[in-house]
């Protein structure tokens, strides 16, 4: 059967190898006579595929010894609240919004104690990033939050070092990480959702330095404490089991690809493709100033008014689905992460090229 080519920006395509490969455990994991979705947490064939994956994850990302992997649930946006109520202990952050899941991460924090607004762009429409004369940071601040890759509106931050501050950084990388070399010691805490870069939906990740952990306020919910989570090794409770173990085989796979530095050379040229496609066409526009362009999430519009429907119903006769832009912006968005193909953004441009010869 031809595998359709996936766009959405997540749940998201996996490696056709993975899916593979968890078809062929499905029932029977390494001859033990059980699904990974049926065996206990606390056994031993699922301790040693958690620590498994996340020996691959540290070694693909470089994690220092001194930062702690949690395998939480809940998605980004339970990390949105999650974050301060661990972090803040009665001082406040410091947030730069550049886009819908940023604003939403400040938003959230503003209910759970101090927050304040470093810079936002939303009267461009999030189309760029702040230049250095918009920022106002706090040199006290307990973290400094940003989204380092923007799904909705696709903007990236290529260059952590234009927004250099004393104050330690949080960074939401649910859309990008994995998909290029990361420097984790320049940040105090990383997190994201699983679905599009790293496995199914269902498992958060979170990466955090050692000495952020026990700052919580003692009436902190038990499963809210990173310090808690940490000490009983992400399984305090019952761990989304499957989808670490579909994680655990992305990591794997990734390794055989040649890391992340092959990974991001393979996502840079799918970029590249892409935005030319766009650049050089009288039909399709992308708003988004070329320096913070995101290599993963890829929105843009077509000139023409009347045709997005059939831009859609077209482009799913060709295995192309998921390419509607989100409804905040609306238009098309063309998710290109680690398990998208090359082969399948060239499916897409070939098929945006007919489109406008045909139409534009």
């Amino acid at each position: 059967m031809e595998r359709t080519y996936n766009f959405s920006a997540g749940p998201a395509m996996l490696p056709r190898e993975v899916l593979e490969q968890a078809r062929d455990e499905l029932l029977n994991w390494h001859d033990c006579g059980l699904s990974v979705m049926e065996m206990t947490h606390r056994g031993k064939d699922f301790s040693a595929i958690i620590a498994q994956a996340e020996a691959d994850l540290r070694e693909l990302l470089g994690v220092p010894a001194n930062y702690k992997v949690l395998f939480l649930q809940g998605g980004a946006t339970m990390q949105f609240a999650q974050i301060p109520l661990n972090l803040l202990a009665g001082r406040s952050a410091d947030y730069l919004v550049t886009g819908a899941w940023s604003k939403k991460a400040f938003k959230e924090a503003q209910k759970v104690g101090s927050a304040r607004l470093v810079a936002t762009t939303e009267a461009s429409n999030f189309t760029r990033l702040p230049a250095a004369s918009e920022l106002e940071f706090d040199p006290d601040a307990a973290y400094l939050h940003v989204c380092s890759n923007e799904t909705v509106h696709g903007v990236e931050i290529h260059d952590l070092s234009a927004f250099r501050t004393s104050a330690t950084i949080v960074a939401d990388m649910s859309s990008h990480i994995l998909s290029r070399p990361v420097d984790i010691g320049q940040y105090g805490l990383i997190y994201g959702g699983a679905q599009k870069n790293i496995g199914p939906a269902g498992l958060t990740l979170v990466i955090v330095r050692e000495d952020l952990l026990g700052r919580a306020p003692t009436n902190l919910p038990t499963m809210l404490d990173y310090a808690v989570q940490a000490e009983h090794g992400s399984m305090l409770n019952t761990p989304p089991t499957y989808s670490i173990y579909v994680a655990g085989l992305v990591f794997q796979w990734l390794k055989k690809q040649g890391g992340l530095a092959a990974m991001e050379q393979t996502n840079i040229a799918k970029a590249k493709l892409l935005y030319q496609a766009i650049d050089n066409s009288g039909l399709y526009h992308n708003p988004v100033e070329p320096a913070c362009r995101s290599r993963m999430n890829v929105p843009f519009t077509l000139n023409k008014p009347g045709l997005e429907e059939l831009f859609v119903a077209e482009a799913k006769k060709q295995n192309i689905v998921s390419i509607k832009g989100h409804k905040m912006v609306g238009g098309m968005r063309a998710s290109i992460y680690n398990a998208m193909p090359p082969q399948g953004v060239q499916a897409l441009v070939d098929f945006m090229q007919d489109f406008e010869r045909r139409h534009g």
